[in-house]
């Protein structure tokens, strides 16, 4: 597949600032209720995303809605108490909605995967957060699992035909640009040559295209996660494994796309930063 031009545009960092560019936000909270404390709040205030796609949420729908309000939502909590959850929030409508992947049962598999069809524009968001894994461990088994039948769905979706736009904490660096120390990573989960496969897999064979990488060109990261422990965060050593997925007609209309890293360790409300992508829609009006 011939590789997309990508187009390049130094917008602005404000809400609703244009008609017809709808923003699109993916981010890990590590714990939703943690976050809105740590000052998550202010940052939603302030960039204020159409559509947020939100992973380790780890609290009840209840609690979410009080907690993003305005907004309608859509997600699905994990059945493991202080696990997992994911959530799309939305300024725009949403007319339909799927949970899960069909072929997945247990505990486990609950709290990672929806999916969401906007009204206008016509898009289909889905939110994904994939399993943290152990190499040698039941984890490893269950990441590996979960991916194998999230391809299946990605290569329904692609087919389609339709604008769709994957989101999420794939818990997975693709390449050697995506993750600081490489060499010390070869055999642990996240950076194993049959997880990254998948990764290769769709992006060659099923044809979606990673927008990061796209508008960002072959270069070290962006990194959207640095371990807590250490000075990993002030020395940017970080993995890129929070990603937007297009499909290319969709990845066509993609204009930028930015890592809303922290100024400072000690202003993090995450360990991860948001990932927002801006897009050229027409019919989305400004806020």
């Amino acid at each position: 597949m011939a590789a997309l031009e990508p187009r390049r545009f130094a917008w602005p960092s404000q809400p609703g600032w244009m008609e017809g560019v709808l923003t699109i936000t993916t981010l890990n909270t590590n714990g939703l209720r943690a976050a809105m404390r740590k000052g998550m709040d202010s940052w939603l205030k302030a960039a204020a995303p159409d559509v947020l796609c939100l992973q380790e949420v780890r609290a009840p729908d209840d609690v979410l809605a009080d907690l993003v309000k305005d907004r309608e939502l859509h997600g699905q909590a994990s059945q493991i108490k202080g696990r997992a959850g994911v959530a799309i929030a939305s300024l725009l409508p949403i007319e339909a909605t799927k949970t899960g992947l069909a072929e997945l049962e247990g505990e486990v598999h609950t709290g990672r995967w929806v999916e969401a069809r906007l009204k206008d524009p016509d898009l289909t968001v889905v939110c994904v957060y994939v399993h943290s894994g152990e190499v040698g461990t039941i984890r490893q088994d269950q990441k590996m699992t979960f991916l194998e039948e999230m391809t299946s769905r990605l290569k329904e979706l692609i087919d389609s035909g339709r604008d769709v736009l994957v989101c999420g904490d794939i818990n997975v660096a693709h390449t050697k640009a995506d993750i600081k120390n490489w060499r010390g990573n070869l055999k642990r989960s996240g950076f194993l040559p049959e997880e990254r496969e998948f990764l290769t897999h769709w992006f060659e064979d099923q044809g979606w295209i990673d927008l990061a990488r796209h508008l960002h060109g072959e270069v070290d990261g962006p990194y959207t996660w640095w371990s807590w422990r250490g000075r990993a965060f002030d020395n940017d050593t970080g993995w890129r494994i929070d990603y937007q997925l297009a499909t290319p007609s969709l990845a066509a209309k993609a204009l930028d796309c930015r890592v809303e890293r922290a100024d400072s360790y000690d202003s993090r409300w995450s360990d991860h930063a948001p990932l927002t992508v801006d897009f050229d829609l027409p019919g989305v009006q400004p806020a």
